[in-house]
């Protein structure tokens, strides 16, 4: 039998537990490498999968309202350019262009070399999208109809782009605001509301449009909600024929457009017999982003005034 002697035998086990301490370390800090690269996965609006290996650091937006969901979930400074008319927040302004939500330029989408591009479904169109993954970029696409849509997509952003944790603050701050609306507003009394997107030609949107939520949200009743068009034309005859409570009217910018009172020279709809003829910014209920509960503030009040003028005239 070997004899060892009980100083080397100590020596040696110490020897083994440094070995197993290192192994152990070395297998921990495998296992936290293998988490943090975790696939990240969301789907879009397509019902697509969209997957990265690891968060997105150049992301370029291709509307106005995701460059502002982009800095709402806390990757704004991820964003290497942007379209046209990104002006909110005010750091967008500063952010290249890439050209229009309408038409982009894809060569210089892909001389920025981004590993996400933000699309947008109505606006750029499902081709745009198709041909950016063609040119083997990542691309998500949205199309928000409903308010909870809006969170959902921050909440996807943050995911996307790492920075879940300040998406899902915002989102949450947000959502308890959108249930305050709510629950202030249930079992009110319809009011019918034709919103008049533009005068010539005579644009609305309609029941699927997110305005139409936003009219919902306020205990609204979208008068051409069953307009086939997501945005149809129209003509006088047909809002005479339909006579709604109220004529909201967006416009372009943060003024009152003069043609809402062209609508006084029907003097026999109820609107106009009322004086209920009311204006909302269109960056304030138009874009789907989270200041959308801006113009839902705005367009709640306008038809609590309309139930008031009611309940006074009885």
């Amino acid at each position: 039998m070997v004899q060892i002697e009980s100083g080397a035998w100590v020596m040696g086990l110490r020897r083994c537990r440094k070995y197993a301490v290192a192994l152990c370390g070395s297998l921990l800090m495998l296992w936290v490498a293998a988490a943090s690269a975790e696939v990240i996965e969301v789907v879009d609006a397509r019902g697509k999968t969209i997957r990265l290996e690891q968060p997105a650091e150049r992301i370029i937006a291709l509307a106005p309202h995701l460059v502002e969901n982009a800095y709402s979930a806390g990757a704004g400074g991820k964003l290497v350019a942007a379209v046209s008319y990104s002006d909110y927040p005010p750091d967008a302004k500063e952010l290249p262009e890439v050209g229009t939500y309408k038409t982009v330029s894809l060569e210089s989408v892909l001389a920025l070399k981004p590993d996400l591009v933000l699309a947008w479904s109505s606006g750029n169109g499902l081709n745009a999208a198709a041909q950016l993954e063609r040119l083997g970029l990542t691309v998500y696409v949205d199309e928000p109809r409903t308010l909870d849509d809006i969170a959902r997509e921050v909440s996807n952003i943050g995911r996307l782009a790492g920075t879940s944790k300040a998406a899902e603050k915002t989102a949450d701050a947000w959502l308890a605001r959108l249930h305050n609306l709510q629950t202030s507003h249930l079992n009110v009394q319809p009011v019918s509301v034709f919103y008049q997107v533009w005068n010539q030609p005579l644009q609305t949107l309609n029941g699927e449009h997110l305005v139409s939520d936003v009219i919902r949200l306020c205990g609204g009743r979208n008068a051409f909600a069953d307009a086939v068009s997501l945005a149809p034309k129209i003509n006088v005859e047909s809002v005479l024929g339909r006579d709604p409570d109220v004529i909201v009217a967006s416009g372009m910018g943060e003024e009152r457009p003069e043609w809402l009172d062209e609508w006084k020279q029907y003097p026999a709809l109820s609107a106009v017999a009322n004086n209920h003829l009311f204006f909302v910014p269109p960056d304030i209920i138009q874009r789907h982003t989270f200041r959308i509960l801006d113009g839902a503030e705005l367009m709640c009040q306008m038809l609590d005034q309309v139930r008031q003028d009611t309940v006074a005239d009885h």
